[in-house]
């Protein structure tokens, strides 16, 4: 759902500020056939599984065979894909979750997007605002001044963040690469790599 905004950034951080406008305009003109709105500005499809003890704040879009499991907060400005999970005491704010994306234990996803199939191990969190509250920085060469003071994680398709790790604010994952778990991650961690928790970053063979 998000492709056609997403196409208009040349940074994905970029599509942060936009995204509680894009699910409500999304959401008004979904399929009533396929969608309810289970509540004022909530869009779930009619195969999602939500679990009664989970609370969900406006707006947000879940898509189809996802499942929202008990205790799961997701605080709004949430767009979720098809074959998602949002598991036990997940916690989810301004994010878009892609297809087949994975947070189901004790998880808090703020300010970020999660590519195609992406997993966050149990305990894993984004960071998303500095210890001193400036401004994010992307951490690479060179430096990227977002101009926001709010960045969580971006993650790639298929990338996968081992148990109890921290994304510092504006963590880039690229596409197909593993964290090790108990990870503290800064910066830019190439496609197709493994960070280990060391620190050190090797590429797959």
């Amino acid at each position: 759902m998000a492709g056609e905004y997403l196409a208009r950034f040349t940074y994905p951080w970029e599509a942060l500020a936009g995204i509680k406008n894009l699910i409500l305009e999304l959401g008004e003109n979904l399929n009533k056939d396929d969608y309810l709105e289970i509540s004022p500005q909530v869009w779930a499809h009619k195969t999602a599984k939500i679990m009664p003890s989970a609370y969900i704040g406006a707006p947000c879009i879940i898509g189809p065979e996802t499942e929202v499991r008990h205790c799961a907060f997701i605080r709004g400005s949430a767009l979720i894909g098809a074959n998602c999970v949002v598991g036990n005491s997940t916690e989810l704010k301004n994010v878009i979750l892609f297809d087949n994306v994975q947070v189901p234990h004790f998880n808090y996803v703020g300010d970020s997007i999660l590519g195609f199939k992406a997993h966050m191990g149990a305990g894993s969190i984004t960071s998303n605002v500095k210890a001193d509250k400036s401004l994010v920085v992307i951490h690479c060469q060179p430096e990227i001044a977002t101009g926001i003071k709010k960045v969580g994680a971006m993650l790639g398709d298929f990338a996968d963040v081992g148990c109890n790790s921290v994304l510092n604010p504006g963590t880039i994952i690229g596409r197909h690469s593993n964290v090790y778990p108990t990870s503290c991650v800064r910066g830019v961690i190439p496609a197709s790599s493994i960070h280990k928790n060391n620190g050190t970053i090797v590429t797959k063979r």
